[in-house]
């Protein structure tokens, strides 16, 4: 072995401390970008190859009830390769261990088995049986919730009667990959699950023998749907369509979608971010720690190494610490991917849904960070080897020598001889003490990014269903009903209150664009539910126009003021112009409320709603959800409590693998900064610490000199990296704006405290692992001339 390459393995040894920091960053810098991007690529993966062989379709169209014999004429209409007329509807469930009406989405299947659009995956038990009219398949994690195995049995109410249903199996559907109840945005997999049933007997309980109320359409290669789309329509609105859309539109695939492109979002920014600051460091830290060995360098090229030589060695000293942190990286990077995979798959419905290592990941992230080190290490090197082997040799000139800023002011007198000497050499190097602040504050900005989010997500949810969703049950009705039916509401033991609500099915469209939602229409004075700004403040309700949501009217280009078209997708169809009379900022989903006699004067016919408010007393609210169950007009019930705990479970599920992902990054970043500049600075001022312990400085006012640079620097970073986690943060709320949910931008005081406390350990930490090496530090070899 060559001399230079044992000196390698030497210094590598030597160095092993700073070696393994640098390895650590790296490798939390390549496993950033294989958790969050890799498990965005595999979670799509998963869905594309899901919905190619599920055949999942590309137009969904409801209508109120149409004769089979129609089906022929959507199959002609140009560019539909296929047509699934189906029949399906919401119903009440009576789940025997559960005490809360259950809701199920009840979807009728062929009497045999055969390929279908959307086809269901059955996850276990068998298909039913056309003998058999009780049989039904129902979805996987419904049945997982509620307990129900081959052979069970549940009560549903379809069309005001009450009928015994068997479970022979569970099934997935690529239309309901994330199920969620009408009106929300999470899953309630206890109390919403999907019924497959056959279509002979659903149809026949439904009373749509020879008809259909749904149908889902394929289309050819490179057919447009928005054409296909304005067809259909035309064709459905003598039958009570309701509006034909498009995939992207579909609930399911919505929400997925939504949560794919969030996490598009987050595994390309926050990934970009790490590992940009991870380069960033890498260059620092290494192009310090050569620094250092400018004398060793000299004597490297006066025994005739050359330059590249010399280049070389220490660019193999980077990349020994960058390729073992790679490696680490890909292993904690591929495991910490499987670990959110597996945490989708709670949630998404997915035959298949494994983690798939991307290489070309692996290698966009080891290369960057090998960029990173070979500049830092490469830069160092080059200012070393510019000088004539003699000259390098001398012990590198001391810093300029004269009062700075701070003892010119006179404050210097204020501080006492350690804190004047900490002081004075922090001004004389004020460079090195800049980076290193910008360095740790990244550590703090890190925090911050990551538990925002918490703040931001708490704080939603609090006004969504604290303030805004008031009531302890919202009940639908399975058709609109007339407005009497509040007051028989009133009289069932354990309601206090009752508000009812009516929905209507539009098409709202402002001038070249359209877009088909429910207008919801409340009651003046509505305490149950409120509109409800981002700031917490109640809109009231106009007695005449629109309020609509601000995502809304920037999808339609309005303002309040406009007018919009408003058509009926139900009664007589009719279209008018309504005023927008207001535009609220709200979080969750698109909507458009009316005063809801308002809005019995747009649809005209007689007084109906389709739903109300409930406010309950808790003592008497088993009993009462027991009598809910037997009520053969009501086709749902949601309760707003429960779904807040669902969520809020779904959080706590999420929070481990989160929190253990940022502290650790960030605590990385923090010790590398702060572990090496001490290091380093342990090697540059070892003679002078040394001298201070001979003339008599304890070792604790010597590591005082040492580490207070150090502490410094890190109380300097804290506010600098709050105010960079906030700007980030605001980056990242920017990228998070959907129309299933929007983010707000909140960041508690507890966050930042949080960020500073982590910050302020792992320094601590970094400076106790000093302190020892700086305490066994032996005295006499030190104080040793280097010749």
């Amino acid at each position: 072995m060559r001399a230079i390459n044992r000196k390698l393995l030497r210094e590598i040894w030597k160095h092993r401390g700073q070696m393994l920091s640098i390895a650590a960053l790296v490798a939390v810098g390549v496993m950033t970008v294989l958790t969050l991007r890799g498990s965005y690529e595999s979670l799509a993966l998963s869905r594309d190859l899901y919905y190619r062989d599920a055949r999942f379709p590309q137009i969904w169209a409801q209508l109120k009830r149409a004769p089979e014999r129609l089906r022929r004429d959507i199959e002609n209409i140009p560019g539909v390769a296929a047509v699934e007329t189906r029949v399906t509807l919401t119903a009440t469930l009576d789940m025997p261990d559960l005490d809360v009406p259950a809701l199920g989405r009840f979807v009728s299947i062929p009497d045999r088995r055969t390929p279908m659009l959307g086809d269901i995956h059955i996850k276990s038990g068998r298909y039913i049986s056309a003998r058999h009219r009780t049989e039904v398949l129902v979805s996987d994690k419904f049945a997982k919730a509620n307990r129900l195995h081959f052979g069970d049995t549940f009560k549903a109410i379809i069309n005001g009667s009450q009928r015994d249903l068997a479970v022979v199996g569970t099934a997935i559907s690529p239309e309901h990959a994330y199920p969620v109840p009408p009106g929300s945005i999470f899953p309630e997999d206890h109390r919403y699950g999907i019924v497959w049933m056959s279509r002979t007997v659903l149809a026949s309980a439904h009373d749509m023998e020879g008809a259909f109320n749904e149908v889902v359409l394929s289309l050819a290669p490179g057919v447009r749907h928005e054409m296909v789309i304005e067809r259909l329509d035309r064709l459905l609105e003598p039958y009570g369509g309701l509006g034909a859309y498009g995939r992207a539109d579909q609930p399911s695939h919505l929400i997925l979608n939504n949560e794919l492109e969030s996490n598009r979002t987050m595994g390309t920014v926050i990934p970009a971010v790490f590992l940009g600051i991870a380069a960033f460091l890498l260059n620092l830290v290494l192009g310090r720690m050569i620094s250092i060995q400018r004398t060793e360098i000299a004597v490297l090229k006066a025994f005739g190494y050359s330059n590249a030589e010399v280049g070389g060695h220490f660019f193999r000293f980077a990349m020994a610490a960058v390729l073992a942190g790679a490696a680490i990286g890909v292993g904690a990077g591929v495991w910490l991917g499987r670990a959110m995979i597996d945490l989708y798959g709670v949630y998404f419905d997915f035959p298949r849904l494994r983690y798939e290592l991307s290489w070309s990941l692996v290698i966009v992230a080891a290369g960057v960070s090998m960029a990173a080190a070979a500049a830092g290490a490469l830069g160092a090197v080059r200012r070393a080897v510019s000088l004539p082997p003699a000259e390098a040799m001398r012990p590198e000139p001391p810093a300029t020598f004269r009062a700075g800023l701070f003892e010119r002011l006179g404050l210097g007198r204020m501080l006492p001889a350690a804190g004047r000497m900490i002081l004075r050499n922090m001004e004389r190097q004020p460079m090195r003490g800049v980076v290193s602040t910008i360095g740790i504050s990244f550590a703090v900005a890190i925090l911050v990014i990551g538990m925002f989010m918490f703040d931001g997500v708490a704080y939603m949810m609090d006004i969504q269903f604290r303030v805004a969703q008031r009531e302890d049950l919202a009940l639908s009705f399975s058709r609109p009903v007339s407005e009497k039916a509040r007051y028989d509401l009133a009289h069932l033991d354990g309601v206090t209150r009752v508000e009812p609500y009516r929905v209507v099915p539009v098409r709202l469209r402002s001038g070249h664009i359209d877009k088909e939602l429910a207008i919801t229409g409340l009651e003046q004075g509505s305490k149950l539910r409120q509109i409800v700004t981002t700031g917490g403040g109640r809109q009231p309700l106009p007695p005449e126009g629109l309020m609509v949501s601000e995502i809304l009217a920037g999808q339609l280009g309005l303002a309040a003021g406009d007018g919009v078209d408003v058509e009926m997708l139900e009664g007589k169809r009719h279209t008018a112009r309504i005023p927008v009379a207001g535009v609220v900022e709200d979080f969750v989903g698109v909507a458009a409320y009316m005063d809801i006699d308002a809005l019995q004067r747009l649809t005209g016919g007689p007084r109906t709603i389709t739903g109300a408010y409930l406010s309950v007393d808790e003592e008497e609210r088993a009993a009462l959800n027991k009598r809910l169950k037997s009520l053969p007009g009501v086709s749902g019930v949601v309760s707003p409590g429960e779904t807040l705990a669902s969520f809020e479970k779904q959080m706590a599920d999420q929070l481990f693998i989160s929190v253990f992902f940022i502290l650790g990054f960030s605590s990385v970043i923090a010790v590398a900064v702060i572990y090496n500049g001490a290091r380093v600075a342990l090697s540059e001022r070892g003679r002078e610490l040394a001298s201070l312990r001979v003339l008599g400085f304890t070792r604790t006012e010597v590591a005082v000199l040492l580490l207070g640079e150090q502490g410094v620097t890190t109380l300097a970073a804290i506010p600098l990296g709050w105010l960079l986690g906030y700007w980030m943060a605001a980056g990242v709320v920017a990228g998070l704006q959907s129309e299933t949910y929007r983010i707000p931008l909140v960041v508690s005081t507890t966050t930042y405290f949080w960020a500073a406390v982590i910050t302020i350990a792992a320094a601590l930490a970094s400076g106790w692992i000093v302190r020892r090496r700086l305490d066994s530090m032996d005295l006499v070899e030190v104080l040793k001339t280097r010749e």
